[in-house]
């Protein structure tokens, strides 16, 4: 499609803003722009393996997306089902409110063993958090012999589990075969009285059952989807060269819900049984991940201390007391097209703010959602509006286009840290009439302000959890 006259106009502008300096262009600098082609808004139907800088660590595990081309999980049979736009954002909306309630809720009720037996599933709706439908997925093995098995990597949650033969209740459709403890020497169930049993409570948000004297978990996303079973211990295989014996994880015998194909769930939090505590004597609780720009492209996970960027700048990783797994950061500012927002500190520092790989779209306190949204508005009125869709309410129909021009977003945290968005972390394409703000606005200024994983993609974004910090860096994967 021929580029727009509107479209000459504005890059002429900013062109000519960029070689004369102009005071009548303060507001719009070539810098403060992205020039976005129409076309590559929408994902390939193909799968394109990024080169990435995780690709030469050992320890690096490819990335993809669970329901893009790379991942297999989106042939199986018609229970796998992809989400609608809709779906994914009101999965979403689902998980923030669960982290919400999290900060504040206590432990709830102890698992009984009949959760692994015949009679219905009894765990609270309030405890565990939303999958939902913007996840990523990677390959790790597990047992002797090694099973490799797809997991959903969150760094929202703790407990490590994977859906187990003879699933005596239920176990959903899944990519590979379902993992058999029978089948693997290194298996062992873990008892009900040992002190690893007892961590369960603040892993799962449920204190633990009993069968048998084997050590039962529960853990509960969201209102519908949940995992029930034996906790037990397993040789993990990450890597060719690096593996874990007596490795602490769910054997799941009760499994329903939005995991999309995936075999369970990698936890990634700072609770003592997730993988980077039970990882750290190799790996000294230092990861780190790049998110693809695309569904039909890949990224990586990597476990361990490598050759970073020049440009990685740490941020300080604070604590959210009420609820300890979670990576708290703080905000101090939001900058549209070059331009820092008016937004009052307390806004910022009266709230708790947290990192999630699982969340989507990044959660704002209204007062900062509202500025951010409005002067990005006022940069876009050339461009025609489209329909809000779901949560997100500033849109545009590119439909017209060749190309389109989106003003930068960026964000000042602490520790003097300044990130620029990659282009593909501001919008959220539905369709090229339908391109939204990727951002949202909270129920009310006291809600916790959550960095979602659209603003994170292309960013290698570094974990170093025993220095209580966290990096970024640009450019960590296409």
């Amino acid at each position: 499609m021929a580029t727009t006259s509107h479209q000459y106009t504005l890059r002429l502008f900013v062109l000519s803003c960029a070689l004369v300096g102009s005071v009548l262009c303060k507001d719009l600098q070539a810098d403060t722009y992205h020039t976005i082609e129409v076309s590559s808004l929408l994902p390939s139907a193909s799968c394109k393996h990024s080169a990435t800088k995780g690709d030469a660590k050992a320890s690096s595990l490819k990335v993809v997306h669970k329901f893009g081309p790379c991942a297999s999980l989106r042939r199986l049979g018609p229970s796998i089902k992809q989400p609608t736009h809709a779906d994914i954002l009101r999965e979403d909306q689902s998980r923030v409110n669960w982290i919400n309630s999290r900060l504040t809720s206590k432990v709830a009720s102890v698992v009984g063993p009949n959760q692994v037996g015949q009679s219905d599933v009894n765990i609270p709706a309030k405890s565990g958090s939303t999958v939902g439908s913007g996840n990523y997925v990677v390959t790790v093995g597990l047992g002797t012999p090694k099973r490799e098995l797809s997991l959903i990597f969150d760094t929202g949650s703790d407990l490590t589990w994977t859906q187990c033969k003879p699933c005596v209740k239920y176990c959903y459709e899944q990519k590979e075969p379902i993992f058999d403890s029978k089948a693997s020497t290194s298996y062992g169930n873990i008892s009900c009285t040992s002190s690893a049993c007892s961590q369960l409570s603040s892993a799962t948000g449920n204190n633990p059952g009993c069968s048998s004297s084997a050590c039962v978990y529960g853990i509960q996303y969201g209102d519908t989807s949940y995992s029930v079973g034996f906790f037990g211990k397993e040789k993990l295989t990450l890597t060719p060269t690096d593996t874990f014996d007596n490795f602490m994880f769910g054997c799941g015998q009760n499994n329903r819900g939005l995991f999309g194909g995936a075999a369970g769930l990698l936890g990634l939090g700072r609770d003592k049984l997730s993988i980077v505590e039970q990882t750290a004597t190799m790996y000294g609780r230092y990861f780190s991940y790049c998110l693809p720009s695309s569904p039909s492209k890949t990224g990586h996970l990597t476990f361990g201390k490598g050759t970073s960027a020049g440009t990685l700048k740490f941020t300080p990783l604070s604590t959210i007391s009420e609820g300890a797994s979670f990576y708290g950061i703080t905000i101090q500012g939001i900058s549209v097209g070059g331009k820092k927002l008016s937004i009052p500190a307390s806004t910022f520092s009266n709230v708790p703010g947290i990192i999630d790989s699982g969340t989507v779209i990044t959660r704002l306190p209204p007062t900062a959602y509202t500025a951010l949204r409005n002067a990005f508005r006022q940069l876009m009125t050339k461009y025609p509006t489209a329909p809000a869709l779901s949560i997100l309410d500033t849109c545009y129909d590119f439909s017209n286009y060749s190309s389109v021009f989106i003003p930068e977003v960026g964000f000042s945290f602490s520790g003097a840290v300044e990130v620029n968005l990659d282009r593909t972390g501001t919008m959220y394409t539905a369709s090229t009439s339908q391109v939204c703000l990727a951002f949202a606005a909270n129920s009310d200024d006291t809600d916790v302000l959550i960095y979602g994983n659209v603003q994170q993609q292309t960013f290698e974004v570094v974990y170093d959890v025993g220095a209580m910090k966290l990096g970024f860096a640009p450019k960590g994967c296409a």
